[in-house]
């Protein structure tokens, strides 16, 4: 018969507790907070104006702040400590988020946002372990995986669902890899969208904003520079694509559809996945899990490489996917149905004009 020491036995099942009720904690209090915020940013008047009514943008602070009140709480107890590099990776989150909260507030032009990303994505990467190269693409990669991910938040709960499934993806790389500290930050991250959820299903009463889609891709991004440090970078490649290949055919959706169109890139339009999809004539629930469904195969192909249970020859198919997805999104543009002018949710209605 197997004999463990009380010594490892203790410790484990500490932290296992500490990160249901960790979870728990995060999803509640996030629940709430989000709904108790929506009506200060009504009166404030930080919204989202690109839809048919303003929809309030404190979900994200909502997200960050617990997030980053209960795994502090478990830093200071010490029952669930960080770890090495984790806590700077979370207060560098954190500024990128306040740098997001800020241009919810105000507007503020992109080339700062990629500015403050840049700088934080600078601070966090394990340079020891990636090596300057290695370095140096990691840092684009966090910048651009950050930018990406603020995109999907284009669509109601479409955000707030990738980021879930990514966050559980990456947590259980990190486990892998028995860094228990990030483990448990991933899980309180996913536990706090899902509260935030919530309030983010369509119709949604609560939106994510800059801030919390920074944060979240920014947090997801750097834990998979994070896990992946110190492997060879073909294999740390196609798993770092796995887990973010739905924020990258987004992305990629963009850039084409307004290259093709000869319109500026940073112009805001109906361009992206879920806009698409419901000129398809998908339902805007009916969108979200779909791409939710399409973002838990690719991440789980990604947690497949990552422990050696299959070869990286399976991102291809997923790379493959998202080639033929986007191509097709692009191409049958003009037989696909179109939205009716008052569905559109990226003109409001105090902008609209009459004709005659």
């Amino acid at each position: 018969m197997l004999f463990i020491p009380n010594c490892y036995i203790r410790p484990y099942l500490r932290a296992v507790l500490y990160g249901i009720a960790a979870a728990t904690a995060a999803l509640l209090l996030t629940a709430v907070l989000a709904a108790a915020l929506r009506l200060p940013a009504l009166r404030l008047g930080i919204l989202d104006r690109r839809r048919q009514r303003p929809l309030p943008l404190l979900g994200g602070f909502a997200v960050v702040a617990v997030t980053c009140l209960v795994a502090g709480t478990g830093e200071w107890s010490r029952v669930a400590p960080l770890g090495d590099g984790v806590g700077e990776l979370l207060a560098a989150a954190a500024a990128v988020a306040g740098l997001g909260l800020v241009a919810d507030v105000w507007r503020l032009r992109a080339r700062v946002l990629v500015a403050g990303t840049f700088v934080a994505a600078v601070w966090v990467v394990p340079y020891d372990e990636t090596g300057l190269p290695g370095g140096v693409l990691a840092v684009g990669w966090i910048v651009l995986a950050s930018l990406a991910f603020k995109g999907l938040d284009h669509a109601d709960g479409l955000a707030g669902t990738v980021g879930v499934v990514t966050a559980f993806g990456v947590g259980a790389c990190a486990a892998a890899e028995v860094m228990d500290g990030l483990a448990v930050l991933l899980s309180v991250v996913a536990a706090a969208l899902t509260g935030f959820l919530m309030h983010n299903w369509h119709p949604a009463r609560v939106g994510l904003g800059a801030c919390g889609s920074l944060f979240t891709g920014f947090l997801l991004s750097s834990a998979v520079v994070f896990t992946r440090a110190g492997y060879e970078l073909g294999p740390s490649v196609a798993v770092v694509f796995c887990l973010s290949a739905v924020a990258v055919a987004d992305a990629l959706l963009v850039v084409l559809a307004r290259g093709l169109a000869r319109r500026p890139l940073l112009r805001r339009g109906p361009d992206h996945l879920a806009h698409r999809l419901r000129r398809f004539g998908l339902t805007p629930q009916g969108s979200v899990v779909l791409l939710g469904a399409a973002s838990f195969s690719s991440v789980l192909v990604g947690v497949l490489v990552h422990v050696g249970w299959t070869g990286d020859g399976a991102a291809l198919w997923v790379a493959g996917g998202v080639v033929v997805a986007v191509v097709a999104l692009v191409l049958l543009r003009g037989s696909a149905q179109q939205p009716r002018p008052t569905e559109s949710t990226q003109v409001s209605g105090s902008l609209r004009v009459r004709n005659g």
